[in-house]
Formats: structure tokens, sequence, C-alpha cells
């Protein structure tokens, strides 16, 4: 066979080692300090993302004590998001111990936030902001600056899907308003296990009370567990709901003394797992309105 011949014969058999493709691009790594912010991050930025929550499903992040697999996760991440407003005080101490250097969203930077008087009488900032839609709007924005300057070349995916994701939270933000205006407003009262639901009842109309502040971190005391007593019993209210992050056993005596009922489980700084009720933030804002304003139209 002659050389002309050979080369047309080879180039007819296929290579037996393929050219490499190139790499796909590494999903940015995100890090969110608790469920609600990676669900949030999730929705903005889908697939070019790789989210993980340090304090997860029915967390408390008020009293999380990170572990040495945090400063792993963090070290590796590109964009750390925080809620901020005092929520997540053990975090500048994991940021310091990991020598993280990424960008830093602090989700409810532009929010204005509620002060509320403790059991000791101090004065406290209100964390809780997500639990008003329209601050989750404020979260939505500060997220999706983070994730364009964090990676630019997904801008405009991470602007669009933020902007569909923000329809949706103001469609939930008036379909809230719209069930709970069907309860009449002398039976918008509702007992919970800490202060965690301002937002959500200075937005909707109704008055939440707890037997403890707005941290987890400290018990009530005798004399406001007592206060809390009268008020219920004075005030005719109806329900009383554990939150999935909290021990069940205040929201249980406070059903026994006062002969309000156990409402069910509501989420209030943790989702639920996967398969649960309140996967995500906005099944969670149904879920806890829908059994809120079931228990208060209840008639006694």
């Amino acid at each position: 066979m002659d050389r002309r011949s050979l080369l047309a014969a080879l180039g007819a058999i296929p290579l037996a080692v393929p050219f490499a493709a190139p790499l796909a691009a590494q999903p940015l790594r995100v890090v969110a300090s608790f469920s609600i912010l990676g669900d949030m991050t999730q929705q903005i930025g889908g697939a070019a993302l790789s989210v993980q929550s340090l304090v997860g499903p029915d967390g408390d992040a008020h009293v999380y004590d990170p572990r040495p697999k945090d400063l792993r996760t963090l070290m590796q991440a590109g964009l750390l998001v925080r809620n901020g407003l005092g929520l997540e005080g053990w975090m500048d101490r994991l940021t310091d111990a990991a020598g993280f250097k990424g960008k830093v969203v602090v989700a409810a930077g532009r929010v204005t936030p509620r002060t509320m008087t403790e059991n000791a009488g101090a004065i406290a900032t209100d964390p809780h902001a997500w639990q008003d839609p329209r601050n989750a709007m404020l979260y939505v924005q500060a997220i999706t600056a983070g994730l364009v300057e964090a990676d630019p070349s997904n801008a405009a995916r991470y602007r669009a899907a933020a902007a569909s994701y923000t329809e949706r939270i103001a469609q939930t933000d008036s379909w809230i308003e719209a069930t709970l205006s069907a309860v009449p407003a002398g039976q918008r009262r509702i007992i919970t296990t800490h202060d965690a639901f301002g937002y959500y009842g200075a937005r909707y109309g109704v008055e939440f009370l707890a037997a403890q502040g707005i941290s987890t971190e400290s018990e009530p005391s005798a004399k406001a567990i007592a206060a809390l007593v009268r008020q219920i019993e004075r005030d005719h209210v109806r329900a009383v709901f554990i939150e999935n992050m909290a021990s069940p056993r205040m929201a249980q005596m406070l059903a026994r003394e006062t002969g309000a009922k156990l409402g069910g489980t509501v989420y209030s700084d943790a989702l639920s797992p996967p398969k649960g009720p309140a996967a995500t933030y906005l099944d969670m804002l149904r879920h806890n309105t829908t059994l809120f304003a079931a228990a208060m139209r209840v008639t006694t």
C-alpha cells in the first residue's frame, strides 16, 4: 500500500483516544447561614450554584455552635450569605477562624428593622425580617447583587431568576393578605414559642404573643409566663403554636394552663426537611398562614 492509501485508511479509523471536551464551568460555591437564606439563594442561582446552609432544616440559628467541618465549607466558598440584624452571633468567629476572603452578603442590609422590648426590659433588634414578604424582596435584591459581583458571567441569568422569584413572593404576599382578611380583627391573636413573627404581625395586622423573647437563648421568667397566661385568658387567645426548632414543652404548658388549643407546628427560623410542609420559603409562608387562619377563625 502506497503512502497516500495508508493515510486514507488511517483517516477512516476512529481515534482510540478522543479529544478531551472543554471542562464545564464549576458551580459557584455559596454558603448560607441558615436554611431560609439557602433556599432564597438557590431560587435565584439554580444550577449555576452549589449552595450549602450551615444551619439546616429544623435548626436554630440563634444558638448554633459551628463545627470543624463548617470551617472547611466556608474556606471553599466564594460567597457567604448571612442575615444580619444580630441573628448569627457566632458568624464573625467562624469567618475569622476560616480566614474567609470571599464576598459577604448581608441579606437584611436594606431592611428597616423593628425593635422590641424583651422580658428584662432591654430594647432589642428583631432579626426575623424575612417574615414580611416585602422584606424578602429586599433580601432577593441583596443576594442577586452579591451573585452578580461574585460570578458576573451569569449576571443575566441571576437577574432574570430574581425577577421571577420576586413576582412569586409578591403573589404570596397578596394571597396571605386575602386569606387573613377573612379573620375578624378582634380575633387576630396568636401564641408562639418565641417572638419570631413580629414582622409578619405588623404586615398583616396579627398580634403575636410569645413566652420567649426575640432570641431562643434565654428561658422566660416565671413572672413573664404568669403575665402571658393572664393575657391569654383575658383576650381569649384561641391557639398556641409550636415552632419546629423549639421544644414543645412551653406551648404544651400554656395550652394546658389556659385551655387554648395546640394549633400545630409552624416554621419561623428554619425550613422543614425536603419532604415536609415548609421545604421552601414560600411553602413556609403558605403553611404558617393556613394554620394561623384556621386557628383564629375557630369559634369558642
